[in-house]
């Protein structure tokens, strides 16, 4: 007699119809299968064409094959962990999020969550254990399904768009109260953390951050959270967008990512001494960071639209300055006690996939404490006055991650190539657009 699979336990206690069969793609979007639940076999697993895995934003390829030109199958084997119920579904639904693995077992290269699993392994086999916190930045907008036409913030309850910038103001964010209510429940549904909601710079630009936690599962539910969002905006007649930087005028949308260290044997946090002071690994950690972010872009600035954000006009990171509690710096290290103590990566915007932007900031951090690397010096006046330490464009990111080694080494070559093949395509497929600006002023001035 076969021993029941843990999920079928739960899938028939919460009488489910329908699975949705997630795995994330390259740009952190949803994609999979919706399988009745009678011909659901979760032992058995599922299979999706291994090409998924190298799409482009635009649902294109590039140029080059990184996966087999016989275009074959990959098996899906559910995560226990991640099963949720789909709160907006009519009829009771699951959402499982699942992992990518050729028929042998071994996990696919080009899958973005084995590639976050692949640094935390790193981590573990050195008996450490990461932890992180994200803050997603987030726009609402009136829809608008022409291209042409800028955004334009929504109608709030009182009927008006918001006049001007309202930082943190709770007004400003009881003019939304009905999509943040539904937001909170529907999360609070899939057991996805939230925890502060406040107003940001920008025209009806809000924050919600997750509480501290395992990569893995905060990777899961910033996955999941943005999907959340797009589903309550858009039953709101509004659109929720993760844009990096959707509006001219207006600040771009961030996901800063908290990070400290855990000693596994012990239980402390290892970027401090015993006397509460900061570690010298901690500061390996920050020389990481520095040394190793410039190359690691691409994963934190995805598209070309992402480079508009980081500008030292927008309140955003221009280089690699860190300082205590120092907003204007690309790293930040917030006011904490010696066992909270962590590092604010400011760089990503909240248009990354969470799992490679995870992945991209441990990897860093790692390869800093390997390396012993030292950081500069604290930094206590305006990041914004010093230098542009970081790439300006997608494809000089693009080709400073080609020729990182070390990253390479961590990420897997095959999934470097590849993913910086899939970002060259896009950016090939921006440069032969024509924008508005350009036929303004140069269709007959020139």
């Amino acid at each position: 007699m076969t021993t029941p699979h843990p999920l079928d336990q739960w899938l028939d206690e919460h009488h489910i119809t329908e699975v949705e069969c997630l795995i994330p793609d390259m740009t952190g979007l949803a994609r999979g299968k919706i399988v009745p639940r009678n011909k659901y076999r979760p032992s058995e697993g599922l299979r999706l064409p291994e090409a998924v895995l190298a799409l482009t934003v635009t649902g294109d390829y590039p140029d080059e094959d990184f996966t087999s030109t016989a275009d074959p199958d990959m098996r899906l084997i559910p995560d226990p962990k991640s099963v949720r119920l789909v709160p907006w579904a009519n009829e009771p639904t699951a959402q499982i999020i699942h992992d990518c693995v050729a028929f042998d077992g071994t996990p696919a290269e080009l899958s973005p969550r084995n590639v976050l699993k692949r640094i935390l392994k790193l981590y573990d086999v050195a008996g450490l254990k990461a932890v992180v916190a994200p803050e997603m930045e987030f726009y609402l907008v009136q829809v608008q399904p022409d291209e042409d036409i800028p955004l334009s913030p929504p109608v709030g309850r009182t009927g008006r768009t918001e006049a001007g910038r309202q930082s943190f103001s709770i007004d400003a964010v009881n003019e939304y109260d009905d999509i943040f209510d539904v937001i909170y429940d529907w999360c609070e549904a899939q057991g996805l953390a939230l925890d502060t909601l406040i107003h940001e710079m920008g025209t009806a630009q809000m924050e919600i951050n997750l509480d501290h936690g395992d990569p893995l599962e905060l990777a899961d539910q910033v996955f999941l959270f943005k999907r959340t969002v797009r589903e309550v905006a858009i039953r709101n007649k509004m659109y929720a967008t993760f844009m990096a930087k959707p509006m001219q005028g207006q600040p771009g949308s961030a996901m800063h990512i908290h990070q400290s260290v855990i000693d596994k044997e012990t239980g402390h946090n290892i970027f401090s001494n015993a006397d509460g002071s900061p570690s010298d690994a901690f500061l390996h950690y920050i020389g990481g960071l520095q040394r190793y972010l410039p190359p690691a872009m691409p994963f934190f600035a995805p598209y070309v639209n992402s480079y508009r954000r980081l500008s030292r006009y927008t309140s955003a990171p221009i280089n690699l300055s860190w300082g205590y509690d120092n907003r204007t710096c690309g790293l930040r290290v917030p006011h904490s006690g010696p066992e909270a103590r962590r590092v604010e990566n400011r760089l990503p915007g909240v248009d990354v996939n969470p799992y490679l932007a995870i992945a991209a900031s441990l990897a860093c951090g790692l390869l800093g404490m390997r390396e012993r690397l030292q950081p500069s010096e604290p930094l206590s006046g305006s990041a914004y006055e010093q230098p542009h330490q970081l790439p300006r464009h997608l494809d000089d990111a693009i080709e400073m991650l080609s020729r990182c080694e070390p990253l390479a080494e961590l990420f897997g070559e095959h999934f470097v190539k590849a993913y910086a093949a899939i970002k060259d395509a896009e950016y090939r497929e921006f440069f032969d657009v024509i924008s508005p600006w350009e036929r303004r002023y140069l269709l007959l001035h020139v």
